[in-house]
């Protein structure tokens, strides 16, 4: 099914971020606004974006730190930061975090239209067809509706926790996650009780995966956690 293509927008100026999700939504794209950088990292993980729009000078977790956040788990989705700031330095250091442009404040609706649809066309993303299936060795996650399959065995409903921790480990398959990263993610917060509560999740999801002994959700100590599935 043909789908809008998703925006994730974080600026802190309501004002300024209703204006740009209903000019945005005009133009037939679908607008997720965030107030903060931590909202945004939470929002990030709990839905599949084409674009992020981040201001610089968030709350919580300022536009810089967030981009860095969302680069250390997806390397390829464009980033536009959008700014008051027009200083030389600014705009490098937003450059090699990975930003595909920069926007100085105030700009004109029409101009970051433009922009986005500039990046999206060199990104190849015009209308899309998403699966919300991910393949996990011998099991199939439904990110959509939180539920494991696996031939010959009962199906599994995940909780929303649950399923938003495996959905990071599998997109991530391979690659080590830091443990702080996923809690921001996951729970927007990386206190010693969310800790715990990630501890205790990472063990049900060994036990829902453990019908096959190719997969491993391996903790590498004081750094993170790293689903690896053996071929």
């Amino acid at each position: 099914m043909s789908e809008k293509i998703k925006i994730l927008l974080v600026e802190d100026d309501m004002n300024l971020g209703f204006v740009i999700q209903d000019s945005l939504s005009l133009s037939n794209y679908h607008v997720h606004l965030s107030k903060d950088g931590k909202e945004g990292l939470l929002a990030f993980n709990k839905d599949q974006y084409d674009i992020c729009l981040l201001d610089v000078m968030l709350p919580k977790k300022d536009g810089f730190s967030l981009a860095e956040d969302i680069r250390k788990i997806n390397q390829t989705v464009p980033i536009i930061f959008l700014t008051a700031k027009s200083l030389a330095e600014d705009k490098v250091k937003g450059f090699k975090i990975g930003a595909d442009d920069y926007i100085t404040k105030p700009f004109n609706m029409d101009e970051l239209q433009l922009r986005i649809e500039a990046i999206l066309k060199r990104s190849g993303v015009t209308e899309k067809v998403e699966s919300s299936d991910i393949n996990i060795g011998s099991y199939t996650f439904d990110t959509s509706n939180y539920k494991l399959r696996k031939e010959g065995e009962e199906e599994r409903k995940l909780t929303k926790k649950e399923a938003e921790i495996l959905k990071l480990l599998s997109k991530q398959k391979g690659k080590v996650i830091e443990r702080e990263l996923i809690l921001n993610m996951v729970w927007g917060d990386d206190n010693y009780f969310n800790g715990r509560s990630l501890d205790v999740f990472i063990t049900k999801l060994r036990k829902y995966l453990k019908a096959d002994e190719n997969i491993n959700i391996k903790n590498i100590h004081g750094i993170g956690f790293v689903l690896n599935v053996e071929a």
